[in-house]
């Protein structure tokens, strides 16, 4: 089975025209924008489509806008999309502190709030920190999750990104960027109780080291992982139909 669905995520990197997103490309909101209050903090969503729950999780400092592709393509292959704004971000009130543990629990609360029944989960980056961190703090949330370009601890990532980053909140302070520096800490024994379907990616240019990558997908019990030659960390996620594309093919090999 996992052969099979190999070969259909590397058929879906190839179609670089899909039908969903030439019809959908037009505009950058397609839904309607909502805010919830959920453990302590206010958070701002787009909620579009009609389906089966999916949720979207950006990257550090972005918004929900950054996974519009896939927002577009996966309302037009007919499921409910929620793409959230982390806490502190996107059009959320600035925070004097982050936590990726904070945030989880956030995602959780904003999950049980809605009465989503184990949703779908997509993370890019610092969602894909925040997804893990749910299904650890608790199990069976979500039915299947896919992350991209995700890290368990900073030493996963390149050193040269990290001493910029170290560099860059020296010269201008920002408590999200600074928490990039000291977090996460995952345990990579603890995804072993992430038992759901996860599909692993990155790009072969990540800034997230290819073996810490491998080490998640060897960690995680259900995981395949995927990497995009040519692609990385954001080329092949935002106004990309590539993974869109795997994005559907996942889900549908999974009976989603």
């Amino acid at each position: 089975m996992k052969k099979i669905l190999a070969l259909l995520l590397a058929l879906a990197m190839l179609t670089l025209a899909s039908a969903c997103a030439e019809e959908t490309a037009q505009s950058t909101c397609i839904g309607e924008h909502q805010t919830i209050e959920v453990n302590g903090v206010s958070l701002y969503y787009e909620v579009a489509g009609e389906g089966k729950p999916v949720v979207l999780v950006h990257g550090n400092g972005g918004s929900h806008e950054a996974l519009h592709t896939e927002t577009e393509a996966l309302v037009a292959a007919g499921y409910k999309v929620y793409a959230v704004d982390s806490r502190g971000q996107g059009a959320n009130e600035r925070l004097s502190e982050y936590h990726y543990a904070d945030m989880a629990e956030d995602m959780y609360q904003f999950i049980t709030a809605l009465g989503l029944d184990k949703p779908a989960y997509y993370g890019w980056s610092d969602g894909g920190i925040i997804g893990l961190s749910l299904e650890i703090a608790h199990p069976g949330t979500v039915s299947m999750m896919a992350i991209s370009g995700t890290n368990l601890n900073p030493e996963g990532a390149d050193p040269g990104i990290i001493a910029l980053i170290a560099e860059m909140v020296k010269e201008n302070p920002d408590p999200c960027s600074e928490m990039m520096l000291v977090e996460p800490q995952i345990d990579p024994a603890s995804l072993a109780g992430v038992t759901c379907p996860v599909l692993v990616t990155a790009g072969s240019e990540d800034v997230i080291l290819p073996e810490h990558t491998q080490l998640i997908a060897d960690s995680l019990p259900n995981a395949m992982l995927v990497t995009v030659n040519g692609h990385g960390h954001e080329t092949y996620i935002q106004d990309s139909d590539i993974m869109p594309n795997m994005l559907l093919v996942f889900l549908k090999a999974n009976g989603y």
